[in-house]
Order: structure tokens, then sequence, then C-alpha cells
């Protein structure tokens, strides 16, 4: 059975590309085009195969679209398990300015989803096998705002670990309704789910109260170019960023959990599997485009953050 199964409700295909100059009205002419599988769960899945983890993705997928995405899935070799639903999967589109180092994304909410597609996804789960779940992305038009507990509870009912990594009403209303192992939100999803504005020190505070409170096991914030935050039963501690070129940003928070969740379904030790999460994180920055993280970078990168981690939280600066 897999260790780890990851949950893609709302699955994309990442479409990416460059031109010199993205105007209004005008043809923008492209060049490099590449598509991609993407989404939350799926990107997850991708980082832990590219980490040697053994993973399978569970994804809904509709339409031709729907069909070109089990297709590309195929094509790189990931283990999936497809559930077909009747509206087209979403394709988000990237484009890189090459004359400004401007990224812009256009991300399409999605299909609306069935009450019974819905159902259909929530037995295909019930009926795997699997020691950790990793619900990543958004939830689909058409589910209820709870939806991500009924995961989280099934998860908890065979004894596996839950790992939460959504936005919204997907960090909201599943946050201390069901038993979550790690959860990591970003800076602004952090200050969305409080309501108030954060710092580096508060959002060091605000993920600590978060464990005492039950609400997860672990929180690990990422701050962008303020590096990590992660709270647990042993602590406080922040994880300081690296200098790199930056690229693109598409994956960045899926790397950082599914290096991170790999890392401790292998029971390493929380300190070490974030920063082997914020490798990753920082490893998908550096590659162009839709693509993940590579391998080789991860490793090197978390060479360098193990020597540099300390325990302190210096204030964001997204």
């Amino acid at each position: 059975m897999p260790q780890i199964l990851t949950l893609a409700l709302n699955p994309t295909i990442d479409v990416s590309a460059e031109a010199a100059v993205v105007r209004p009205t005008h043809k923008t002419r492209t060049t490099n085009e590449s598509f991609e599988p993407g989404g939350g769960g799926v990107n997850v899945a991708r980082v832990i195969t590219e980490l040697g983890g053994n993973v399978e993705a569970y994804c809904i997928a509709g339409g031709v679209t729907g069909d070109l995405l089990a297709d590309l899935l195929g094509r790189i070799g990931l283990h999936t398990h497809v559930i077909r639903v009747a509206g087209n999967t979403r394709m988000a589109h990237m484009v890189y300015e090459t004359s400004t180092g401007l990224e812009y994304r256009f991300v399409p909410s999605g299909a609306e989803l069935t009450t019974e597609e819905i159902d259909d996804a929530l037995d295909s789960v019930r009926s795997a096998s699997f020691s950790w779940l990793v619900a990543s992305g958004s939830i689909p038009a058409g589910a209820s705002p709870d939806i991500l507990v009924r995961f989280g509870r099934i998860a908890a009912d065979k004894g596996a670990k839950f790992v939460l990594d959504s936005h919204g009403p997907g960090l909201s209303e599943t946050l201390g309704r069901t038993p979550v192992h790690l959860v990591k939100p970003s800076f602004n999803e952090l200050q969305g789910l409080v309501g108030r504005d954060l710092d580096g020190e508060s959002c060091g505070e605000v993920a600590a109260q978060m464990v005492a409170e039950g609400k997860a096991e672990i929180v690990a914030v990422t701050m962008g170019s303020a590096g990590a935050v992660v709270a647990s039963t042993r602590g406080t501690f922040h994880i300081p960023p690296m200098k790199v070129d930056v690229k693109s940003a598409v994956g960045a928070g899926d790397s950082f959990v599914g290096a991170m969740t790999l890392a401790l379904a292998d029971q390493r030790p929380v300190e070490d599997a974030a920063i082997l999460g914020a490798a990753a994180g920082t490893a998908a920055v550096i590659t162009p485009g839709t693509r993940l993280c590579i391998r080789e970078d991860i490793f090197r990168i978390y060479d360098q953050l193990r020597r540099a981690t300390a325990r302190t939280v210096p204030a964001p600066t997204e």
C-alpha cells in the first residue's frame, strides 16, 4: 500500500510560457510553452516521488481536459487513482514576462462537483489503505466548507496522520474539527485565519497557540522571503530564507508540504523535516515555469539551511 495518499479534489493542467511584454488588448506572443499536471495534491505527490517516497495521488478529473490530465500524469510516471467526474478539469496559465521578470498567473475556480461525485471521492479514499493523508489545494465548487473535515475523519478512523494545506473555508472549517498532524498555512493565510495583521514574532506566537489549543500537532507557516516558522510540542523555531534567483513561485508551498510530510513519515525530527520542506520550497522557486523542485537542488539547499537555522523569528517582508 502507499505510505502517503495525496488528495487532489481540484487539480489543474498548468500551462506556462514566456513573453517579452504582456499588454492588454494586443496579442501576446509566447514561447517555451509547457504543460504540467498540477494542483496541490498532484504537486505534493510529484515532490514525494522525486524524493523517492511511496505515494499515490487520488485525483478528480473530468471532460477532455481530464483526459489530458490523466495522460500527463501517466507520462511522468506518477502513481495515481483517477476519480472521473462530468465537469472539465481546469487549466491554469502562467506567463513570465522576460522584459520585467514579472510573473502573471491565471487560475480558474474549476468545475462544480455534484453530491454524488463528492461521495464517490469520499468512498474511494475510505476504501484505500494508507498511513498518511495529505489534503492540499482548494475546495472544488459544489463541495461543502467542511468537506476536508470528512476526509480528515476518514484518516483518523484508519489511524492515519492527516496533513492539511488549504485556504479559506478549507482551512478555517477544518482546524479543530478533526485531528490534524501538520498544517501549513502561508503567512497571509494565517493572517486571514486569525483576522488581524501579524509580524514575525506574533506569527510564531499564533502558531504555538494553535498547537497548545490542539488545532494541529505541528504548524508550519511559510513566510516567503522571510523563511518559515514552525511550532510543535518541541517548541517554536525559525528557518531563515535562502537568497536565490527566483524564477517562478509555482508549487513552492506544495513542495514544502511534500518534502516535510515525507520526512515526518520517515520519522525524522520535526526540525529536520521542516528544514527539508523549506529546502524543497526554495528549490521550486529556482526552476522556471511550472516545473517543480529537483532532488539535487533540494539536498544542496537542505545542507545550507541546516547550518543556518536558528531559533529566532524575524519580521516577514511579504
